[in-house]
């Protein structure tokens, strides 16, 4: 999304600055205070830029630096004003490209952090679900049943392996005399007419 929206931006501003650049010169021969001042930006540029050329070069900076020509200097003004406003819109919707997009990336962290709090609600309320639920069956074990105590198996809760808890399952129907699930007991079984 920002690249498109990028260079038809930038090719918006470069359309633009061409007219811009002509009616600043147009401007300039109008107003001789406002041509004074570009002069000078464009005459302070030029010196800038040779001064920099004849250091990268080798060259002595020592030498006096000519003046450009009033109408080039209107024309280098004109040109160094218009890539000026074409270079801050640029990067004035650079700057707002990425405040957009950090603005986004803030909703996504405080969407992930709302789901993160809800995830921690659900695991504190199934540990005490889980809590309760260990109490209940601690009393259900304490309190008698016809006389006897409820059977507990001894590796419950601690003991991984399914078989030995099957076993026991196993051991304690045999001896209760009940049948295993699914299977009908054919004592129990009265004749009907």
């Amino acid at each position: 999304m920002i690249l498109p929206a990028a260079k038809l931006g930038a090719l918006f501003m470069k359309s633009l600055g061409k007219p811009l650049a002509s009616r600043l010169k147009s401007h300039a021969a109008k107003h001789p205070r406002f041509r004074e001042i570009i002069v000078n930006i464009a005459q302070s540029n030029h010196r800038f830029q040779v001064n920099l050329q004849r250091r990268i070069y080798g060259h002595d900076t020592g030498v006096a630096v000519h003046p450009l020509n009033p109408e080039k200097a209107v024309q280098a003004a004109s040109d160094l004003l218009g890539e000026f406003i074409i270079f801050a819109v640029g990067g004035t919707i650079v700057i707002l490209e990425v405040q957009r997009s950090s603005r986004s990336e803030a909703l996504k962290e405080a969407k992930m952090r709302a789901e993160l709090d809800a995830l921690r609600e659900r695991d504190n309320c199934a540990f005490y679900e889980i809590k309760q639920l260990t109490l209940r069956i601690e009393e259900l074990e304490k309190s008698p049943k016809n006389g006897r105590a409820i059977w507990r198996p001894s590796s419950f809760g601690t003991s991984s392996n399914i078989k030995d808890i099957s076993k026991e399952i196993q051991t304690l129907r045999q001896r209760e005399g009940v049948s295993p699930p699914n299977q009908t007991n054919t004592t129990d079984k009265t004749p009907q007419n």
